[in-house]
């Protein structure tokens, strides 16, 4: 995967790379800092003089045939963020950049790592998925027919890369393996789950509970939020108990048919919204697959940011489950006339 680079005009190396590179046929130069420039002296206080005179940089965007001149990092994250004041003060936007966030699964979980990033929520971001990204992806996956057949990781680093170049994201385009797992779970704060696999998030979580490592889950019928505190409760049960004592190894040789009723006890179909469960027996006959939104999807990405931010600001709810339904919520709307 082409991934983009930072280039520091006053390195040597760098400026000879930027030099092959902006004479290299095809590549297109953009440069917009005189109003960066001016921007940042425009914030309210104005940043310290070592900010305002830090060197900018040059980012080559490879999948772009790009070079982009922006500010340097902490002018850059300074006035990116600036608007975040003071729901998130510069202190908490400071030890936020501490954080190291991992999601695993990368359609609803695109939207999660975008609203992280964002938000600038954490320093680093880790993208676990082995599936690229198909047509029929794009009613919920904000990104473009450029993007189809490609690792759906790329796709949301690339994104990512181009709205913060100075954000380290790091992918496993491979997904979720009993090789990657290690490298992907080591030194993270939170871990966002999204995958479609019940064996892949009892693996992920046995091994999340094994680290002290909170784990977060959005599925995007009716909003329902899962937050899971292993950090605090080393002996919690896997998905609140819903399964009883299965376990990953437990899921390793039955049959899709027996794993449906298996996910049914995770999410409750009793609480499934109306449409999902009139869906659920379509499914394989006048619908292709279970159906998901794009607006739901865009939901779960602003609710596990929420549940992120409050890690961040050190106010992290407890282990539980929300439901988060806008459609019932628009449904409830009322009348305040006076």
């Amino acid at each position: 995967m082409a991934e983009h680079y930072v280039l520091d005009p006053t390195d040597e190396k760098d400026s000879a790379v930027f030099d092959e590179l902006v004479e290299r046929p095809g590549t297109s130069v953009l440069d917009t800092t005189k109003n960066q420039i001016a921007s940042l002296h425009a914030l309210v206080p104005e940043p310290a003089k070592e900010i305002r005179d830090e060197p900018v940089r040059w980012v080559h965007y490879p999948w772009r045939s790009s070079l982009v001149r922006v500010l340097g990092p902490v002018g850059f994250r300074t006035l990116r963020l600036d608007r975040n004041r003071n729901k998130i003060t510069d202190a908490e936007q400071k030890s936020m950049s501490g954080l190291r966030v991992g999601v695993v699964g990368l359609s609803v979980g695109h939207a999660v790592a975008h609203t992280i990033a964002i938000e600038g929520l954490c320093g680093e971001l880790r993208l676990a998925d082995f599936d690229e990204l198909d047509l029929s992806n794009l009613n919920r996956v904000p990104a473009s027919i450029f993007d189809l057949d490609v690792n759906k990781c790329a796709v949301a680093a690339r994104r990512i890369a181009e709205l913060d170049p100075y954000l380290n994201v790091v992918t496993f385009p491979e997904g979720l393996t009993s090789s990657s797992m290690d490298a992907f779970l080591d030194g993270l704060d939170i871990v966002i789950d999204e995958c479609d696999s019940l064996d892949t998030k009892l693996t992920l979580r046995e091994n999340a509970r094994a680290r002290g490592i909170p784990v977060v889950m959005e599925t995007s019928d009716g909003g329902i939020l899962d937050v899971e505190r292993f950090d605090i409760e080393p002996d919690r049960p896997l998905m609140h108990g819903l399964l009883g004592d299965l376990d990953a190894e437990a899921l390793a040789n039955i049959t899709p048919e027996q794993k449906a009723p298996l996910a049914a006890r995770i999410l409750d179909p009793t609480k499934l919204t109306p449409r999902m469960l009139a869906s659920i027996p379509e499914i394989g006959k006048t619908l292709s697959t279970w159906p998901q939104l794009g607006s739901d999807v865009a939901l779960g990405g602003a609710s596990v940011a929420a549940v992120v931010r409050a890690f961040g600001l050190g106010s992290p709810p407890p282990s539980g489950r929300v439901r988060i339904n806008i459609d019932a919520h628009i449904a409830g709307i009322e009348d305040i006339t006076a």
